[in-house]
């Protein structure tokens, strides 16, 4: 069994062949859950179709950084109505980001906050987008405190680690764990407690070492797998086993 704990099955760049690779994903590789989150208002629906649409898939929903320069305050109101409505696993995908030009971060913060405070209120974990902004996170988090997450696609320093697990955190490996370049994520992936560790694609983005330039899909969760299995000398049956048993206890699935 394994657990893509963030893939966009919802996106574009799947209406082609969603079927296909929704089926390559869970017949061909293994994978028997999806976690499909949302990024803004606009895909609430589609999220959510896509979720009913296919076993195994979840959803979070959230109004991602990178997109809160659409938003618009009563998106919140109607994130809360959402999650009254659907099922959903998490809030997400929310957080900061600091790579981006142009941005607002005064923006970000609010609709983070706010975002902390709504999945608080439904006793829910968050999926974190984190790039270039963990300590700001790790500020936000000590203050708002949540029912733990996931921070995904990970790439901070052990220290940084060391903080969002004792947060409650998982930390999401994917794509970038695959290439020989990526010495600190590779040695996080290899020296961090096995249980602390959750898996991922982000499809149909950050592509592994072997898909560099073309679009990534769910089906690749398997050679990812290999991959923290190589790097941690251990069998593949043990590294799916174990990191699915966090992202069930960290999302509450059943497992």
């Amino acid at each position: 069994m394994l657990i893509d704990t963030h893939c966009h099955l919802d996106a574009a760049e799947f209406d082609a062949d969603r079927d296909a690779v929704f089926s390559a994903a869970k017949l061909g590789a293994g994978v028997t859950a999806l976690v499909v989150p949302a990024v803004e208002r606009a895909n609430f629906g589609a999220v959510a179709s896509v979720c009913r649409t296919y076993p195994g898939c979840v959803a979070a929903y959230g109004i991602h950084p990178l997109y809160v320069g659409r938003a618009r305050p009563e998106d919140l109101d109607v994130l809360r109505e959402t999650l009254r409505r659907e099922a959903a696993v998490a809030v997400g995908e929310i957080g900061l980001d600091r790579h981006v030009e142009p941005r607002d971060d005064a923006a970000q913060d609010f609709y983070f906050v706010e975002q902390l405070r709504i999945a608080r209120a439904f006793d829910l974990p968050v999926l974190l987008h984190v790039r270039r902004a963990i300590d700001p996170i790790l500020k936000h988090l000590r203050r708002e405190r949540v029912r733990g997450g996931i921070a995904h696609a990970f790439n901070g320093s052990r220290q940084q680690a060391d903080e969002f697990i004792k947060l409650g955190f998982k930390l999401g490996f994917g794509g970038a764990m695959t290439f020989p370049g990526s010495k600190r994520i590779r040695t996080l992936a290899t020296t961090l407690p096995l249980d602390a560790i959750v898996l991922e694609t982000d499809a149909p983005d950050i592509p592994p070492a072997w898909q560099l330039g073309a679009r990534n899909t769910p089906a690749e969760l398997l050679p990812i797998a290999q991959t923290l299995a190589q790097l941690r000398g251990m069998p593949l049956a043990e590294v799916a086993r174990i990191t699915s048993a966090n992202a069930c206890a960290v999302l509450s699935l059943s497992g």
